[in-house]
């Protein structure tokens, strides 16, 4: 009875001390921006994938398969650490024994895990103080950071091991008194072996030390973690749920700017509009912690700090200040910061700092790509890039804050439909002495082409992707393809604008070109663009643009697969060529077969480089990065990625994107390496193949 009452207490003031941190907590979610959540379903099956599977953490599968062992462990383990507060609260003892083989399997599983866990927290302390992990390290991992992952680490230590001496000590004094045992326990089967001769007082004493141990621990690691950086325990499977199920390119739409975009399109709409609810404007973008989505903020609540974000971060890798793992830790930070505030005093409370600015400063945001590849590798699906563009938005539209090179570009677009100050006139020149057909000429005549062929502003103005845009249109013509261009009826689709917090001036292009689009019926969309093919697919339903969109490298792939088109030149025999993966055909939408069929098909040498695929670094051209000036680092991303090229050993680096043609170009005039390797979009390979 004295075991129980102790017990009981013990529980209560573990739950008591939970449910004031739980309230704690809860509360500063209400000062974030609400955001509904759909399609359970599919959010179920991530959760599975991502959460209980640990799809991503073991795409680095070494190391995530031991975290990975300790998570499944976790899990398993759970069922007994059930059964012992069972026990404890009521002086029973394997209550769930009548569960039979179900029972001795779990049992079984438990104590095995326990002595994986055993072996993988060492393995991981060992890591941590010994040899120096990058990811590790960085400006944002105080040494506050260093001993809450050692002190967790080292209680999850002690937790397994008094897990295997409870178990042992059962078995022990079973053995001592005669008394049948209830579970299997291989490992402490083992273990027991020795102890052999140990008195039954003595086991006892030993299994109920351990016992103690093992179940207070839990209790207070339980109130440890929500102060921990391991609040991930808890909160990793909701983050997981609560995550974006859209491609990694989407960008979510802001229903505020559309209305204002679609007042100053058709002011007649005002009208029609519903009068406006009191109060103060929504802000556009985030300046603070309370401008915010309660999803950001989850996110933030999970983040393990693991650092394999800012590891695949081309701006961290080449010596910028942006961290991905920063961007998480500071929303985090400054929430406790600004928190107590809200909740005493309300919303309208102002300490004088902001997340913007006080923590996060412009240079960081500045630096990122867009790349995605954080959110490629977050093991519990957190978006940082999402959080990053937010934060430019409140930059560029509340602040009129950007890098000069990119208000160049927000003018010259608004001006001339195109990122460069040419006519929109001349959008047509790239064509000069080819048979390019029209769809004002096609609808004149009453016809309807299969496709319509989106040039893309780079591919209309760009003089070196205006030799891709030509061989592309030659492989159209000698396939005798229905297709057309909206020659200089077409105007930059706005994906700069977008990823470079200028949402106002994107969704004006995206509602200019749907018009466009659908006056002409189109159905099928072909672009050698990449982050025009993510923005037509991904981001133009949004507003009413529903196509379907094909990468040239997919239509060229169907032409292969289909025996239309049959490369049996010898031209590049014997050359070596390396792909760079476009973040934004690949990561972003998952395409990394099409490109590579293409090229199979060439004969030719195909070698990898070392990142390739979902692992591919950026260019560096992405999210603006191409218009403005970069920030301070050891290096440009370019040249960093073009190093990795040269490293192949290759002839030829194939690109699929007129940025990362630019990009790739200047890295080799960098290198002094443009007479030795050449670089050439597939479609100009296909055309050298077909002998065009």
């Amino acid at each position: 009875m004295i075991k129980q009452i102790l017990f009981a207490i013990s529980l209560l003031i573990t739950l008591g001390v939970f449910a004031w941190t739980t309230k704690r907590v809860l509360a500063y979610f209400r000062f974030t921006k609400k955001k509904p959540l759909h399609n359970f379903g599919k959010r179920i099956m991530v959760t599975l994938k991502v959460a209980v599977f640990q799809e991503k953490i073991l795409r680095r599968p070494v190391i995530g398969m031991m975290h990975a062992l300790v998570w499944w462990g976790f899990i398993v383990i759970i069922f007994g650490s059930i059964e012992m507060t069972i026990d404890g609260l009521f002086g029973t003892e394997k209550v769930f024994a009548f569960m039979g083989p179900i029972y001795d399997f779990l049992m079984a599983s438990g104590d095995v895990f326990g002595l994986i866990i055993v072996f993988a927290i060492l393995a991981f302390l060992f890591r941590r103080l010994f040899m120096h992990i990058q990811r590790f390290y960085g400006p944002e991992m105080k040494p506050v950071s260093k001993a809450d992952a050692n002190l967790a680490l080292t209680i999850i230590l002690v937790l397994m091991l008094s897990l295997l001496g409870m178990n042992t000590g059962y078995l022990l004094w079973a053995d001592a008194v005669g008394e049948h045992t209830v579970g299997t326990y291989p490992v402490s089967y083992w273990l027991a072996g020795f102890f052999e001769g140990m008195t039954a007082e003595s086991a006892w004493l030993l299994f109920q030390v351990n016992w103690w141990t093992h179940i207070l621990l839990i209790f207070i690691f339980a109130n440890i973690l929500p102060y921990s950086k391991h609040f991930h325990v808890f909160m990793s499977v909701p983050s997981v749920f609560i995550s974006r199920l859209e491609p990694l390119g989407y960008v979510e739409n802001m229903e505020s700017i559309t209305k204002e975009v679609k007042l100053m399109m058709d002011p007649d709409a005002a009208f029609a509009e519903q009068p406006e609810e009191e109060g103060e404007p929504e802000r556009f973008g985030v300046k603070d912690v309370n401008d915010i989505f309660w999803t950001n903020y989850l996110n933030a609540l999970s983040c393990t700090e693991c650092g394999r974000c800012t590891s695949v971060c081309p701006a961290n890798i080449t010596g910028k200040l942006l961290s991905p793992r920063k961007i998480m830790m500071d929303t985090r930070a400054r929430m406790k910061e600004k928190g107590p505030g809200l909740v005493k005093e309300g919303a309208a409370f102002d300490d004088g700092k902001s997340l913007l600015q006080t923590w996060i400063t412009e240079e960081e945001l500045w630096a990122c790509t867009q790349c995605n590849a954080c959110a490629m590798e977050c093991p519990v699906n957190i978006n940082q890039p999402s959080l990053i563009l937010d934060m430019r938005r409140y930059l560029v539209m509340e602040e009129s804050k950007a890098p000069s090179g990119l208000n160049t570009v927000f003018a010259n677009i608004e001006n001339n439909g195109a990122p460069w100050q040419f006519s929109p006139e001349d959008r047509m020149l790239w064509a000069e002495g080819l048979e390019v057909p029209l769809m004002a000429d096609k609808l004149a005549k009453g016809e309807n082409p299969e496709y319509l062929f989106w040039v893309s502003s780079a591919g209309a103005f760009d003089d070196r992707y205006k030799k891709v845009t030509r061989e592309f249109v030659k492989i159209l013509n000698h396939l005798g393809i229905d297709y057309a261009v909206l020659g200089t009826e077409e105007t930059d689709s706005g994906d700069i604008a977008r990823r470079a917090g200028n949402e106002m001036l994107f969704q004006m292009q995206a509602m200019m070109n749907i018009e466009i689009l659908n006056g002409y019926e189109v159905k099928k969309i072909i672009t050698c663009d990449p982050h025009d093919f993510n923005t037509l697919k991904n981001e133009y339903p949004d507003f009413d643009g529903n196509y379907e969109v094909l990468h040239h490298s997919q239509f060229l792939q169907q032409m292969i697969d289909g025996g239309k088109i049959k490369l049996d030149s010898d031209i590049l025999s014997g050359k070596k060529i390396t792909f760079h993966d476009p973040c934004y055909l690949g990561r972003a939408n998952g395409e990394y077969k099409a490109p590579r069929t293409v090229l199979d098909a060439i004969p030719s040498v195909k070698i990898e480089m070392e990142r390739n695929k979902s692992f591919a670094l950026c260019c560096g051209a992405g999210g603006g990065q191409m218009f403005k000036e970069a920030e301070k680092g050891d290096k440009e991303v370019f040249i960093e990625r073009t190093e990795e090229a040269l490293k192949t050993g290759c002839d030829i680096i194939a690109t699929a994107c007129p940025f990362c043609m630019v990009m790739m170009t200047d890295g080799l005039k960098y290198t002094n390496k443009e007479e030795e390797v050449k670089n050439y979009d597939i479609a100009e390979l296909v055309s050298m193949g077909l002998g065009l």
